[in-house]
């Protein structure tokens, strides 16, 4: 705090002849002031960190109580908001008071940074990576940094499986084998958080138009869920013998002693969180030390605590890791790919829309469709009902999307939702959407029945 005015100010001021001030009164006046601007300094400077997340309270809480441990004297004070409202609050003149932004929100950090809400900061790359293999975790302009990252997988039920006689997956293509039917759960992307990042990562790896028809397939196998809590439970339960799902709930059914593996298919994507310092930090200083506590060695020693599920992004820290744990950092070539963080968030509101349209609102008819497929492949021994079959699958799993539109970034944004409400011109573009499919399907089904009807005595 700067009171160096006051020599220039009311203390001088006493000593000009023919003021008409008193000394004492000036004197009076100014130790008023300057108390004044001592109590606001002492204020500031006793007032908490403000520190944004989503994060939940049993993650929150521990870095909240180990920072101030390790700085005494200094408090955090968490604010919890959801992605929307975390957005509403940093946009305001003052950022809402917040110091740091530390939230599992990959779309709002981008967009935050091009605001200019951000202060740039160094990291130490070589404790610090900010990539995993050719992927990159942080911002590359340094505005914000990766805390954790997230895996996305299949946890499956090895007893069930093994009682079926069927091979634990070991991709994603696995889970649409007809050995799968009626095994796999599959959560709704419009409903689930993770969800669309997660359905993102298969169609950035495999390809849209081929993700697509994947998920189709799959869907043909499985149940829908719009409970992320019951993913891990239905197959721990032996309700299914597979699901897809982020990893840390899964790491979390594990370490509740429930009887379910976790298998990362090759291809498969580790996803960040994100912190960063608000420019106008209030407490710039303590927010500082509050990001640097987050990325330290202590502070993402944490993350393996019982509980938390998360990858720390200090590739040292594995070091110490509980027995089991997967190091990204340490996977063999093709494990992950480069998956595009710009595109992927992006994406998110047209993979809800189309997965709702394409999968959650034709679930059954899926199932009809893709059993009659592999029946008809199971029976098929003419090239002719080979050729049939080809063509239904290619009708089977079409979405009306391109996937040159689904990489296109103005055509993506016009899904963003509005409030509450779809873009006017996407909600018209999703009302012909059904139309478009039923056409499509129905040619399948009827190639995938000849097929199947020339193949049977």
């Amino acid at each position: 705090m700067r009171i160096s005015w006051f020599r220039s100010g009311p203390l001088h001021a006493c000593r000009k002849p023919g003021s008409g001030r008193s000394c004492l009164a000036s004197l009076i006046g100014a130790a008023f002031v300057l108390s004044a601007l001592l109590a606001q300094s002492a204020t500031a400077a006793d007032s908490p960190i403000v520190v944004l997340t989503s994060y939940p309270e049993e993650l929150t809480s521990a870095y909240e109580k180990a920072f101030e441990q390790t700085h005494p004297g200094t408090d955090v004070q968490i604010v919890w908001q959801q992605g929307r409202d975390a957005i509403a609050t940093l946009k305001k003149p003052d950022h809402g008071g917040v110091d740091v932004y530390w939230a599992p929100a990959l779309f709002n950090f981008p967009a935050l940074a091009q605001t200019g809400t951000f202060e740039k900061r160094d990291v130490d790359r070589k404790q610090v990576p900010g990539r995993i293999g050719a992927q990159p975790i942080s911002d590359p302009n340094g505005y914000f940094e990766a805390f954790e990252v997230a895996g996305y997988g299949i946890v499956t039920n090895p007893a069930l499986l093994k009682s079926r006689g069927i091979a634990p997956p070991k991709s994603w293509d696995d889970l649409a084998q007809p050995a799968y039917s009626g095994l796999v759960v599959m959560p709704i992307a419009s409903r689930i958080g993770f969800s669309p990042q997660l359905y993102d990562i298969i169609l950035q790896g495999t390809g849209w138009d081929k993700g697509w028809a994947l998920l189709s397939e799959m869907a043909g196998n499985a149940t829908l869920t719009a409970k992320g809590g019951e993913i891990a439970d239905n197959v721990a339960d032996g309700k299914a013998g597979a699901a897809i799902a982020i990893d840390f709930l899964i790491r979390n059914a594990i370490s509740d002693g429930k009887p379910v593996s976790l298998v990362y298919p090759a291809g498969t994507a580790f996803l960040p969180a994100y912190a960063a310092v608000v420019a106008s930090a209030p407490h710039a200083e303590g927010a500082r030390e509050f990001a640097s506590f987050l990325v330290s060695d202590s502070g993402q020693g944490l993350l393996f605590a019982p509980g938390a599920a998360r990858y720390p992004i200090r590739p040292s820290v594995y070091a110490r890791a509980p027995q089991g744990t997967v190091n990204p950092f340490a996977l063999p070539n093709g494990a992950t790919f480069a998956y595009d963080l710009n595109l992927g968030p992006a994406r998110s509101p047209i993979i809800s829309a189309l997965f709702d349209s394409a999968i959650a609102a034709r679930a059954e008819r899926l199932k009809g469709m893709w059993a009659a497929i592999h029946q008809a492949e199971a029976k098929a021994k003419s090239q002719a009902a080979r050729d049939e079959i080809a063509q239904a699958r290619s009708l089977a799993g079409w979405v009306p999307v391109t996937a040159a539109e689904a990489s296109d970034l103005s055509y993506l944004q016009q899904f963003e939702p509005q409030g509450k409400n779809m873009n006017p011109a996407a909600a018209a573009l999703v009302g012909n959407w059904a139309a478009q499919m039923d056409e499509k399907q129905t040619q399948a089904l009827r190639l995938a029945q000849n097929a199947l009807g020339a193949a049977t005595p």
